[in-house]
């Protein structure tokens, strides 16, 4: 018989595994972040956006089923982050909305806007979307400061019916004030880069952009491991927001995120080969000259690191969405779930992620009959 427990820590995995694909498909938002520094002409900024222009919608499919999932299997999380963090959030769904405008008017003649207008819409979305994300996902180490009404979980019909208030005017932009928020948000941002980077390698037939690309692949790539090795080192010393598996009390552990690591191996020994996938994608895309594959290495990897970050941040009785202000009030995989039989249910729609990274796996394949030319640009046109 399936418990309650186990379809709880099966959804925090399917959040875990959709959270690290979205991370890999940010590869379209870091290419946006370089169309000015990256393509020097009008002809080489013209085959950079068409081949992002035909990712960009798997990016957005991504990221709606991630939020989607999220809502549905941890109502508690999306009620009190969105409902409380609002600003954070806005931000990032402001950034990817005005990128779905970008792409669709950016190449009509004669728009009312103007295409530098569009441009620099993708170039937001390029650099605030990636950074805030990461800032956001980061809290899940550090916490943030909101508080659950107890009361009103239990008697939703009562005179107090707000479940959670956020106890800053801020409204989740006090996040940008930590300094290890900040790391993981850069490590996001250059890692969209490196990826996007990586990408023009592989796609483009233009010898000097892929030349280039190798070489912002490099440029990328070092900041990118310098905030990421920052962020996770500095999580692993610092103190986690650990439960008390009988009392289910949320108190300060030492050390908490290595000691899961340590009581974890799978997920141990996972992380490191997720790294190593990704640094292999890098540097043999850097100095070998004739290798183009980089992309498929370090999405991989980055797929697999991402994934087991969730896992560090929400299994071995862990709290996921942890509050500083209020320990008490942090949110786990258990007590921030939906019911049993509405996650039972939600297991047989869960049969549909596979067709999800199917569909991913088909529309990319289904554009790589070869590599894309300027000459493809002008007899296609746009995307």
């Amino acid at each position: 018989m399936i418990t309650y427990e186990f379809l709880q820590n099966y959804w925090w995995f399917i959040i875990a595994l959709l959270g690290g694909i979205l991370v890999f498909m940010l590869f379209v938002q870091g290419g946006q972040s370089m169309l000015h520094s990256l393509s020097k002409t009008e002809d080489e900024k013209a085959l950079v956006l068409n081949a992002l222009g035909r990712r960009w919608g798997l990016t957005f499919t991504t990221l709606v089923v991630f939020g989607g999932a999220f809502f549905a299997s941890f109502p508690l999380f999306y009620a009190t982050s969105f409902g409380g963090a609002y600003w954070v959030w806005m931000l990032i769904l402001f950034s990817f909305v005005v990128q779905a405008v970008s792409f669709e008017f950016e190449g009509m003649p004669n728009n009312f806007l103007g295409q530098k207008t569009y441009h620099r819409f993708l170039l937001f979305n390029g650099v605030v979307g990636t950074f805030v994300l990461g800032v956001a996902v980061a809290t899940f180490f550090t916490g943030s400061e909101f508080t659950i009404n107890k009361v009103a979980l239990v008697n939703l019909l009562g005179e107090s019916n707000v479940m959670s208030g956020w106890d800053n005017s801020l409204h989740g932009l006090e996040a940008l004030g930590n300094l290890r928020n900040w790391t993981l948000g850069l490590a996001v941002f250059f890692l969209a880069r490196t990826q996007a980077s990586l990408f023009f390698v592989n796609r483009l037939d233009h010898k000097v952009l892929q030349e280039r690309s190798r070489k912002f692949t490099l440029y990328n790539a070092i900041p990118f491991l310098v905030f990421f090795l920052t962020f996770l080192i500095w999580t692993l010393l610092s103190e986690g927001y650990a439960v008390n598996p009988d009392t289910k009390e949320v108190f300060m552990e030492p050390y908490k995120y290595l000691n899961n690591l340590i009581e974890m191996p799978i997920i141990l020994i996972l992380l490191l080969a997720g790294v190593v996938s990704v640094l292999w994608g890098i540097f043999a895309t850097v100095f070998k000259k004739s290798y183009s594959k980089g992309i498929w290495f370090s999405g991989a990897g980055t797929i697999v690191v991402v994934t087991m970050l969730f896992l560090l941040a929400g299994y071995n009785n862990t709290a996921f969405y942890p509050s500083y202000t209020n320990l008490q009030s942090s949110l786990t995989v258990q007590n921030a779930s939906s019911s049993k039989i509405t996650l039972e249910a939600m297991a047989i729609v869960s049969l549909l992620v596979p067709f999800v990274i199917a569909y991913i796996f088909y529309a990319w394949k289904a554009l790589e009959g070869k590599r894309l030319s300027l000459k493809d640009v002008q007899e296609e046109g746009g995307y």
